[in-house]
């Protein structure tokens, strides 16, 4: 139990080290400062400062996926609901949870300058992840729709998905304020992702523009 917790508080110290500064710059003996551990606590905790990174990338990654777990659907569900409580907890994931910033930026770094550490991340959560998104799909699409187009589709909805979250602050650059308060929290840009995402597959109404009143909430 001990270990565990001086585990956990040495990736809490290291991951706004790891976020700042990258896997090169940060060091072991600052993480050590910030965590108030010894050097040789690195060591036999993690084996290393390459463990170290990954198991904080991973334990960042955890954080958020516990405050936001992916829905259950009991038998039956229309593949429809199916795909919009997907595509809400993906959203919430990655907007709408308020966690330490760090582990944000850690994510994202790993993301877009991956490491070895990606690689754990695809293998342990985004692969079993996106073959949920594409379990729901096959659902949705002709049964002789190719893997590489299923593959594609499933990326086009992950991707509208994170842009909110990469360039969540050019968006509020671009939007007026009182547009952006109204119509980008992340509830209603999930129900447009997923409305978009739907009519593209021919599986909801057309795009068209939408009164609240014509388009309520769909949570």
């Amino acid at each position: 139990m001990v270990a565990d917790e001086t585990r956990t508080r040495i990736c809490e110290a290291a991951g706004p080290v790891f976020a700042e500064k990258g896997f090169r710059s940060a060091t072991v003996r600052e993480i050590c400062r910030q965590a108030g551990v010894n050097v040789a606590s690195i060591n036999y905790h993690f084996g290393d400062k390459e463990r170290l990174y990954i198991e904080t990338v991973k334990y960042a990654h955890e954080q958020r996926a516990q405050q936001v777990p992916l829905p259950e659907f009991p038998v039956g569900t229309a593949p429809e609901q199916k795909l919009r409580a997907f595509i809400h907890a993906l959203v919430t994931r990655m907007i709408g949870v308020p966690r330490s910033p760090w582990e944000v930026q850690l994510l994202l770094r790993e993301v877009l300058q991956p490491t070895g550490a990606c690689k754990e991340l695809v293998e342990s959560y985004f692969r079993p992840m996106f073959g949920r998104l594409l379990s729901i799909l096959d659902e949705l699409l002709p049964a002789e729709t190719p893997d590489f187009k299923r593959k594609q589709i499933g990326f086009s909805i992950v991707g509208q998905c994170l842009h909110y979250r990469v360039a969540g602050e050019v968006v509020a650059m671009i939007v007026p304020e009182d547009e952006h308060k109204a119509h980008f929290e992340p509830s209603h840009l999930a129900d447009h992702i997923a409305d978009l995402s739907l009519a593209a597959l021919g599986a909801g109404p057309p795009v068209q523009s939408f009164s609240e009143e014509a388009n309520p909430s769909h949570t």
